[in-house]
């Protein structure tokens, strides 16, 4: 019952954490101040009462249309609140209330912004991106997890330079490094190879199909960073299988 009465806490508040999120996605490529001026329908641009910023719940009220001018609110408004509740209630079930978890929380709502961000601009910027490593290296050994990123970073960042020079033109970009960096402090070692590889293989198939305008990898290199994350032991547990016998 306890147990359940946290989970639900959480979810609330990974929801308001989520709207946030929503303020981050919009604004930060159009270089905005992400705490002012307050939120405004992007259509008539009133300011919205406060009311009108309850996560999910003021979405659904107000049928997904502006209080005032009445324009349609996109859906991925309440779809990131959801999500990102989601993210954070399976990290706690992860976890337990440990006193990291609000900083691991946070590491992948950062990397979900990031997906979005991705996924809609085609770019990933170094605020968000930082902001996730820096949360990721707050764990229970500090000193192991600043290894970890550094040498996943490091790593990633010489053999994308190997590859530029080989093909001759720039094979990665630094935002891949940093993720690497958050991935590497998140996971471990040897989990972070196998993120790498996992994410390698979900986006395999998209960027077949989408080959002509290109895929971002961020969205593959986060979402296989939680499936590991969460599958950590059995991870493990494979690869000791693999590797000994």
């Amino acid at each position: 019952m306890i147990e359940t009465t946290l989970g639900i806490l959480v979810f609330i508040f990974g929801i308001m954490i989520g709207s946030f999120l929503n303020v981050v996605i919009y604004r930060i490529p159009k270089n905005e101040n992400i705490a002012f001026p307050a939120s405004k329908c992007q259509s008539c641009q009133t300011p919205l009462k406060w009311y009108h910023n309850i996560p999910i719940f003021s979405w659904i009220f107000l049928g997904g249309k502006c209080a005032f001018c009445k324009e349609t609110i996109a859906k991925q408004y309440p779809i990131v609140e959801f999500i990102t509740g989601i993210i954070f209630v399976v990290l706690f079930y992860k976890t337990g209330l440990v006193w990291y978890f609000p900083f691991v929380a946070a590491a992948f709502a950062a990397l979900f912004a990031l997906v979005m961000i991705d996924f809609k601009y085609m770019a990933v910027p170094d605020s968000v991106n930082f902001a996730a490593l820096l949360f990721a290296l707050v764990q229970p050994n500090f000193l192991h997890a600043l290894i970890y990123a550094s040498i996943a970073a490091g790593g990633l960042y010489l053999i994308g330079l190997l590859s530029s020079l080989l093909a001759r033109k720039q094979a990665m970009g630094g935002a891949d490094v940093i993720v690497a960096g958050t991935m590497g402090a998140l996971l471990g070692f040897p989990n972070f190879f196998v993120a790498i590889f996992l994410s390698a293989i979900l986006a395999m198939i998209p960027a077949m199909i989408w080959r002509d305008k290109g895929v971002p990898f961020v969205p593959f290199l986060a979402l296989a960073t939680f499936i590991v994350y969460l599958y950590d032991t059995q991870t493990t547990q494979i690869l000791d299988t693999l590797i000994y016998g």
